[in-house]
C-alpha cells in the first residue's frame, strides 16, 4: 500500500524558493499564518493544529465538541478569533467561531443555515466571507462575525469558491465557472455584489486566490486544463497574479490540489505564503 507523506512549505518571494517546515506520515491541510508571524495552522484528520515555526510540530488546538472540521478555517486579523468549517453536527458543514482567549474552547455558531464553507476575514475583522449553497445553488456569502442575516454577494446555476477580501476591503477574489467556457476562472466582485469582473481567462482551472496582504499580489492554485472540481493529488502549479489581472507567473509546480492552499495563507509582511504539497514514500 502506498504511503503518502504531507510535507508543509513555506515560499519566500524575495529568494525565489520554497523550503520545508515540517514533514509528516499524517495528512495535513490548508495552512494558514497567524498574525504575529510565528506560528501557521494547519487542519488534519477533523482537527486543527498550530506549527510553531521556531519548532515545527503538531500541536492540536482544543475546539471543544467541534471534531469534525473541514479544511476551511482561518484566523481573525488580530489573533483572536478562528473561524471553524464544521460538521460535527450533521447535516453538512457550517461555520462556527472560537474565542483563542477563553479558558475553555467555546465555539458559537455563526451561519443557521448549512453547507457553509468558510474562507475569508474582512480587513477589520468584522465580516465573514463564505462558499454556501442555498436551494441547491452555489453563491459567494458574507455575514457579520457575531451572527445575523447572510448576504449573497454572487450566486449562480455555476459553482462558485473561495471568497477572500483585498486588504482594503473593497473587493473579494473567488474562482467560478460562470464565464461558461467550461472551466473555472478567477473573478472578484466589489463587496456590495456589484461589478463582478472575470481576472483569469486561461486553459488552466484556477482556484482559491488570495490577495498579499499588501495588496500587490494574489496567489493561486491552478490545475491542469479538463480538470472537475477542485481534488487532490494531482501536478499542479501555485501562479502569481497582479491585482489588475494581466499574465501570471508560475511559481512553484507540485503534486497536491485539494488541501495545498485552499485558505489565506501569507505572511502577514506579504514577503512570504504558506501550501501543502504530498509525495509517495
Amino acid at each position: 500500500m502506498t504511503t503518502w507523506t504531507s510535507r508543509l512549505m513555506i515560499y519566500d518571494s524575495e529568494e525565489g524558493r520554497a523550503f520545508p517546515v515540517l514533514e509528516t506520515e499524517d495528512h495535513i491541510e490548508a495552512p494558514n499564518w497567524t498574525p504575529d508571524g510565528e506560528a501557521l495552522i494547519v487542519n488534519g484528520d477533523g482537527r486543527l493544529y498550530w506549527v510553531d515555526l521556531n519548532e515545527p510540530d503538531l500541536a492540536e488546538i482544543d475546539t471543544g465538541m467541534l471534531i469534525k472540521l473541514n479544511n476551511d478555517h482561518g484566523i481573525s486579523p488580530d489573533g483572536s478569533t478562528l473561524a471553524l468549517s464544521d460538521h460535527t453536527l450533521g447535516g453538512g458543514s457550517v461555520i462556527w467561531t472560537l474565542d483563542l482567549d477563553a479558558e475553555e474552547a467555546d465555539p458559537v455558531r455563526i451561519t443557521p443555515n448549512s453547507p457553509s464553507w468558510w474562507h475569508g476575514w474582512s480587513p477589520d475583522g468584522k465580516t465573514l466571507a463564505y462558499t454556501a449553497v442555498r436551494d441547491e445553488v452555489f453563491g459567494i456569502y458574507t455575514i457579520p462575525v457575531t451572527g445575523g442575516p447572510e448576504t449573497c454577494l454572487i450566486g449562480g446555476p455555476h459553482h462558485y469558491d473561495g471568497p477572500d477580501y483585498t486588504p482594503d476591503g473593497q473587493w473579494v477574489w473567488f474562482n467560478s465557472e460562470r464565464s461558461g467556457n467550461g472551466t473555472s476562472d478567477l473573478w472578484r466582485v466589489r463587496v456590495d455584489g456589484t461589478d463582478p469582473q472575470q481576472m483569469t481567462d486561461d486553459d488552466r482551472v484556477n482556484w482559491f486566490p488570495h490577495p498579499s496582504p499588501d495588496g500587490t499580489k494574489i496567489v493561486y492554485l491552478a490545475y491542469p486544463n479538463g480538470t472537475t472540481g477542485h481534488p487532490g493529488d494531482l501536478d499542479v502549479e501555485l501562479r502569481l497574479l497582479a491585482p489588475e489581472g494581466g499574465k501570471p507567473e508560475t511559481l512553484v509546480k507540485l503534486f497536491g490540489g485539494q488541501g495545498t492552499i485552499n485558505v489565506p495563507s501569507w505572511s502577514p509582511d506579504s514577503v512570504a505564503f504558506a501550501y501543502v504539497e504530498y509525495a509517495r514514500k
